[in-house]
């Protein structure tokens, strides 16, 4: 039986990076599970590779269908933006492990769709002074920097990753990427090993 390691953190904790590293890894075969939004694409990212980017007809037709697990939207400071996961046949849990990123309230759902057992959570933290300098300076190395949006996100995190919220998603294990990149990897990949 295969599963779903679900990466989640607040913004900024390195969950791009440690992601990437996951899929190069060799001991640990995983493939993506990618999720859908209908926010705007950034500079460096790859249709198919971190999302799938659509528009809001597109969202309408998967709910039509039946096909959306779970969605969240934000009311962002450049409107609504929608992020969610779609049954579209991507991932087989009898043969294979994946890896996604996501939130915990994605991570609630997806374990009640798919069941618990084949879900597995990877929760990453940053101290919040650290995190908020690394979030500036991914909207600095934007073409258009979204600062405003950056610093509702920053809010936005500390009410949904909340201690009572993290507890009640039944997340007790936990990874501090507050070391070197390489550090947090081997001891996610160390857990992951515990678990095959």
């Amino acid at each position: 039986m295969g599963r779903l390691f679900y990466l989640m953190g607040k913004s900024a904790t390195g969950k791009d990076h440690v992601y990437a590293a996951l899929l190069e890894n060799k001991n640990i075969p995983l493939k993506r599970l990618v999720l859908y939004t209908t926010r705007p694409q950034r500079s460096g990212e790859e249709n198919g590779r971190e999302y799938f980017f659509v528009d809001q007809e597109a969202l309408d037709k998967y709910r039509q269908e039946g096909k959306v697990i779970e969605y969240r939207e934000y009311q962002t400071v450049h409107g609504p933006w929608t992020y969610f996961t779609v049954d579209d046949g991507q991932m087989d849990l009898e043969k294979y492990d994946y890896i996604g990123i996501g939130t915990l309230e994605s991570f609630v759902k997806l374990s009640e769709y798919y069941g618990r057992e084949k879900i597995c959570p990877l929760y990453l933290e940053v101290e919040d002074g650290k995190r908020l300098g690394y979030a500036l300076k991914r909207e600095l190395d934007q073409e258009d920097p979204k600062y405003e949006e950056l610093c509702r996100r920053f809010l936005a995190d500390q009410k949904d990753f909340s201690e009572e919220n993290i507890l009640k998603a039944g997340i007790w294990r936990r990874f501090k990427n507050e070391g070197t990149l390489q550090d947090c990897i081997e001891e996610i990949l160390l857990y992951m090993s515990s678990l095959q």
